[in-house]
């Protein structure tokens, strides 16, 4: 069983790594002052950014592995597991780590805004890559925040203070965040044909039979990303969903049996659905008319 190192407290990782604690809610880490320390695979129970020049080669995040540029980001939020597993070794860093407690976003409208960051779900293929003049802007507020965090004691203006720093370097990553999205659009203008040729390849071969409709999930992971990356990349390429673009192609599928003689329950049933009625409500919903209305048109 792997050990794996629970990081309840954003404290906890500072203790880990032999850091100074600086506040209850709040931990800002200078790897470059810390002594070589052992990797960790770690469980978050809190929000993070890893802001490195270089990580390790591989890491691991959930049930996938992370390949981070130099000079870049890693966003983590509770509930997830990642990092590299203790191997016995001592590392050295050089960057930052800040951790907060979802205790201190407490009824504040950054924690309302956390679920528009959307960067801490996608980094399972990709970190944020940080330009020379976005590593000096956002390390220079963690050192501030830092500079804040030693000078005073913890008061509401203090916790105030720090959610503006937060704020403020989230922004900076979700500007990075976007940037990439853009620059994926522009490098890789096969995204849609190498969805579009996975939806024809899981027909052809008959998937659908065994594991039903292709979800999004499934076809993100085929084509490696994660699904709300996946989802964000097909919405800018088309302005819409990518499961909507799944069910438009089924659809398609569906028109194109029921005109070569299959009845709905075969057409149903081709397809991949579970029940007619699925694929009779599906249908209407993408077409406007029933099966059988455009059947007997």
């Amino acid at each position: 069983m792997k050990k794996i190192l629970k990081i309840d407290d954003p404290n906890a990782y500072a203790d880990y790594v032999e850091a100074e604690r600086l506040h209850p809610l709040v931990s800002v880490i200078h790897y470059d002052e810390v002594a070589p320390f052992r990797s960790s695979l770690n469980s978050y129970g809190d929000y993070g950014l890893f802001i490195q020049r270089e990580f390790p080669k591989i890491l691991s995040y959930g049930m996938k592995m992370l390949q981070a540029s130099d000079a870049s980001i890693i966003a983590v939020a509770p509930g997830q597991v990642g990092g590299l597993e203790d191997n016995g070794q001592r590392m050295t860093l050089s960057g930052w780590v800040l951790l907060w407690s979802p205790e201190l976003l407490h009824n504040t409208d950054l924690e309302a805004k956390m679920k528009d960051y959307q960067y801490f779900s996608y980094f399972a293929t990709e970190s944020l890559r940080m330009e020379p003049r976005e590593w000096t802007a956002i390390t220079q507020l963690i050192i501030q925040l830092r500079q804040e965090l030693h000078g005073h004691d913890d008061t509401p203006a203090l916790r105030s203070i720090i959610l503006g720093y937060i704020r403020l370097i989230l922004e900076y990553c979700n500007r990075i965040y976007l940037r990439q999205l853009s620059q994926e659009d522009k490098d890789s203008p096969d995204v849609l044909k190498r969805f579009h040729t996975l939806l024809v390849n899981y027909f052809n071969d008959n998937r659908q039979l065994q594991r039903g409709l292709p979800s999004v999930s499934y076809c993100a992971s085929e084509l490696a990303y994660s699904p709300r990356y996946f989802g964000d990349l097909v919405r800018k390429a088309t302005g819409d969903t990518a499961i909507s673009y799944i069910h438009r192609y089924v659809i398609n599928l569906g028109k194109s049996l029921l005109m070569n003689g299959h009845n709905i329950n075969e057409t149903s049933r081709l397809l991949g659905f579970e029940f007619p009625h699925h694929f009779t409500r599906l249908f209407k919903k993408v077409v406007g008319i029933t099966p059988s209305q455009f059947v007997g048109k």
